[in-house]
């Protein structure tokens, strides 16, 4: 079985060594392992767990939240119609700030809009006006 060292792990993830220890700490990271010189060893079960916690908490689902998908996680099948209601729970959550989110995009782009065509015709301005300076 392959193994990672906590650094390759964070490289992996793009998330710093100290919010691995704090999933460890926290929970999240159940049953990791160690080396003889007591540094964490990630397995591919390791790995595929932290990719489910960085999708759970990239989608904003609380540590608490998470803990408990994990613990359920660990606990086997017996949990599995738990797990499936709470992902389907969060997805709703999610799509619910999706769709906030792109509502505000599209605010924010007609303010883009507006300050465009203000910038536009102040510059078509300037240079009607100075073409206007030229001839006198």
């Amino acid at each position: 079985m392959k193994y990672y060292s906590i650094s390759e792990a964070s490289a992996m993830f793009n998330v710093p060594e100290s919010t691995l220890r704090y999933y460890e700490k926290k929970g999240l990271l159940p049953l990791i392992e160690r080396d003889e010189a007591g540094r964490r060893l990630f397995s591919e079960t390791q790995i595929t767990i932290l990719k489910v916690v960085t999708y759970l908490k990239n989608t904003h689902m609380p540590i608490r939240e998470i803990k408990q998908y994990i613990d359920w996680v660990v606990e086997g099948d017996d949990t599995t119609e738990l797990r499936l209601e709470m992902l389907k729970n969060h997805k709703q959550a999610v799509l619910a700030e999706i769709s906030q989110m792109n509502e505000a995009l599209e605010g924010i782009d007609v303010k883009i809009a507006t300050y465009t065509k203000r910038v536009q015709e102040r510059k078509k301005n300037e240079v009607k006006n100075n073409g206007e300076e030229a001839l006198l």
